[in-house]
């Protein structure tokens, strides 16, 4: 048997690029590598806060991430994600400046969970703040026709004040409580929902508790991350 070299290193097949954050990063949320049951590959973005990429869309932060990006694959990683579901605007970017697959927003999901429902169903997606959340991500991610249902966690407490604004602690029964409150109003207020999508990628924490408070499967970074390992793992 041969195998071939070129790389000071190997075996971590998922590369995450990371917005530059100081908040806590809890076990399931994609910042935390013990989330995954394999090893995956870290790459900060320096200066993507989330104030510009959540906030404000920042275009000029493409090329720092499509350079981020292009050093991931040259370390060897076989596929790319992200740590926040709004750079959904640059999928098409990052897609084009590598030759391996990238997957920037868990609402690349919203088709597939759409399919698995009713036709008079919709898919509910939950963001970290809905305002901010356009017609822009959607075309990104090719989901602007789809029947959704948006709610965001700009009202609450604590969620945004750590995940949006940065504060450096985390109380997280009260974080959990608010994303399932969120939930359970959305699908209340909505009774057509059949599917939930996390579009944040700090909420996974919180799937289980949502899950069982709705009664409905929830979509998130973290399920669609091991769904690309399984496909890419050699």
């Amino acid at each position: 048997m041969i195998v071939k070299g070129g790389r000071t290193n190997y075996g971590e097949p998922i590369g995450i690029l990371m917005l530059d954050t100081k908040f806590p990063r809890i076990f399931g949320d994609i910042g935390n590598a013990e989330t995954f049951s394999f090893p995956v590959r870290y790459k900060r973005v320096v200066g993507a806060t989330p104030q510009r990429v959540v906030k404000e869309a920042d275009p000029s932060l493409i090329e720092p991430f499509i350079e981020a990006a292009k050093e991931l694959e040259q370390e060897g990683v076989s596929a790319i994600t992200t740590s926040c579901g709004f750079l959904a605007i640059f999928q098409d970017y990052l897609a084009d400046a590598v030759d391996i697959p990238v997957f920037t927003s868990s609402l690349i999901q919203v088709p597939l969970v759409y399919r698995m429902l009713k036709k008079n169903q919709k898919v509910g997606i939950m963001t970290a703040s809905k305002p901010h959340l356009t017609e822009l991500h959607f075309r990104g991610v090719g989901i602007n026709d789809i029947p959704i249902v948006v709610y965001g966690m700009e009202h609450e407490e604590e969620f945004p004040e750590v995940f949006l604004n940065q504060k450096e602690t985390l109380n997280v029964t009260k974080a959990e409580q608010e994303v399932v409150t969120v939930a359970q109003r959305m699908v209340r207020e909505n009774p057509e929902i059949g599917g939930i999508v996390f579009e944040c990628t700090n909420m996974p924490p919180f799937r289980n508790a949502v899950k069982n408070a709705v009664n409905l499967p929830v979509f998130d970074i973290v399920t669609f991350t091991y769904y690309v390992f399984d496909v890419i793992r050699k």
